[in-house]
Parts: C-alpha cells; structure tokens; sequence
C-alpha cells in the first residue's frame, strides 16, 4: 500500500461517494457512455482518479470495467463524454497518442508480440524514437546513440522483473504470467505517469501473483499513478489507496477498501443479497395492490364497448 502520509491525508478527507472530487485529480471522467445495441455497458456520470496512488477498479462480472478501460485508453470509442489527463482533454484522440501524453495500459489476454523476441517486445515500448522516421532510418548513425540507450533501459526493466535471462526468448515461449510481467514491463518504457492494468494477476500463479504486487507498489513510489481491474479483493486489499465499483456500468461506490467492504449497494451488486430477503409487511402490500390495479385495469379494457351504460 502507498505510505505517503501526504496521500494518505488527501485521500481521507474524500468523501466516500460516487463521483467524489479528488484533491488533485490526475484523470478526470464526466458524463462518459457506451451502449452496444439495447445494452448499456458503460455509464459513468464522474469519476476523478488522484494522482500518485493505486486505485482499484473492482465490480461483477460485467460491470463494465473493462469497456470503461478501452474507452480512456482510446481502444474504443464512446458514445457520450469527455475526459481529461493532467487537465488536458482526451476526447476523441487515438491511443498511440494517449500513450504518448502520459497513461497507458496493459490488457487481460496479454498483447506480447509472440514472434519478437522478449527484447525487441520491450524496445517497442519506448516513445520518440528517431529510427521510427524512414528517412531517419536509412542513416543509422542518427539514431544508434538513443538505440543503446533503449536497450540499455529495457535491460534495467528486464533485469528488475527478473526476466533478464529471457531477453533472447521468443514472447511466444512465455507462461502467461511471464508474459503478464514482459507487458507491464514494456508499459514501463515510455515513462508513463499513469498506468491501467486490466486483471494483471489473472491466470498467475502464486508466486509471480507476489512479483507483480511487489512491481506495482515500486511503481507508485517512483510516483507514477497506477489504477487497475482485479477480482482478487486480496491484492485489492494488499495495495489499494482507494477503491472504485462499477455495477451495470455505472460507479456505486468509492472510498477506501474497509468503508467498501461494509457498503450494503456493493453487497447487493456481487451478491444480490436484496433479492433473497423476505419481504417487509409495507413491500407485501404494494405488490398487492400494484397487481390489483393491474387486474382491475386490464378488466375495464377488456369490457364490450355495448354494455356500456
């Protein structure tokens, strides 16, 4: 968990509601929507995520977590909204270009490419590079320097996710949760200052579950913004500043893990819990009498019209 006592003041004068402000809001979501056909997946009228924690995006199966990821990530486009990042808009750019302002992302089924070797995977991550440019490429000597520069960074990432003797491996030879660890480590590259993690211990076993956990908490105390998708309300619990829950595509709840753990709303959406309890004498009655307007209404329109008086 983050210790900055400065973090951890600002974040417990939040009031612990949906749509809270944040002290000093690194993302900002207002009014953001997707609906595919009659479906409404996302809906989310304010969210502001602060800046320098790790913040948890937990709901159901459904909820529409990672749909809201694809759409501040520029990997789809929603219907309605806008958003912001270090207070400059988002809206409508692609995501090359979101990665390249600062937040980038890692996905559920893992994105290495499985014929490139765990290198060539890492050096894709890094921004600006000036071999990118087809003039530029056809003289090597304009962008060797900054190419060993590269390297050398990916092999300090690598070296720091313990992945070091793998640079030479084809991604496609990986466990899935190597490759989890090869993703996060490519984020890195760009020097991001926010990243989204899309269920990063999904499929992980138990001890690389421990590697990621520790990699994230090292992220955020170099200062960089970390907010993720998980269901293991373990890992929630072990590293969450704050926590967000999305339910039928709108947020229900924020506020730190223990308040959300206690919250009845949160409850009910993982567990329905409203709809196995016994009704009250009060609910009993208006169904009742909902049902006999209902008996009484569908009578009337059924009478012929020459009995009428």
């Amino acid at each position: 968990m983050n210790t900055d006592a400065a973090v951890g003041v600002q974040l417990t004068e939040v009031t612990p509601e949906p749509g809270s402000d944040k002290p000093d809001p690194i993302l900002k979501v207002h009014r953001i929507s997707k609906s595919f056909g009659g479906l409404r997946a996302v809906d989310v009228e304010h969210l502001e995520v602060q800046r320098g924690v790790v913040t948890a995006l937990i709901g159901p199966n459904g909820a529409g977590k990672t749909t809201f990821f694809n759409l501040i990530s520029g990997f789809d486009t929603p219907d309605t909204g806008e958003w912001s990042f270090n207070d400059g808009s988002l809206s409508g750019l692609p995501a090359y270009t979101i990665a390249r302002r600062g937040m980038v992302r890692t996905f559920q089924l893992t994105k290495a490419l499985a014929r490139l070797t765990v290198m060539q995977n890492m050096k894709l991550g890094a921004t600006g590079q000036k071999g990118e440019n087809i003039f530029r490429a056809l003289v090597p000597p304009t962008w060797r320097a900054q190419d060993r520069e590269i390297e050398e960074r990916a092999d300090g990432l690598l070296e720091r996710f313990n992945m070091a003797h793998m640079r030479d491996d084809f991604a496609g030879e990986l466990s899935g949760g190597q490759r989890k660890l090869l993703e996060m480590a490519r984020a890195l590259m760009s020097r991001p200052e926010m990243v989204l993690l899309d269920e990063p211990t999904a499929g992980v076993n138990p001890a690389l579950k421990q590697s990621l956990l520790g990699h994230v908490r090292e992220v955020v105390e170099e200062g960089t913004t970390v907010m993720f998708v998980e269901h293991d309300m373990d890992m929630v619990r072990d590293i969450s500043d704050w926590v967000v829950v999305m339910g039928e595509g709108t947020i229900i709840a924020e506020g730190p893990h223990d308040a959300i753990g206690r919250n009845q709303t949160v409850i009910d959406a993982y567990l329905g819990r409203h709809h196995d309890q016994p009704l009250t004498v009060e609910e009993e009655q208006a169904q009742l009498e909902e049902a006999d307007q209902a008996i009484d209404h569908s009578s009337a329109g059924a009478r012929d019209p020459k009995d009428a008086p």
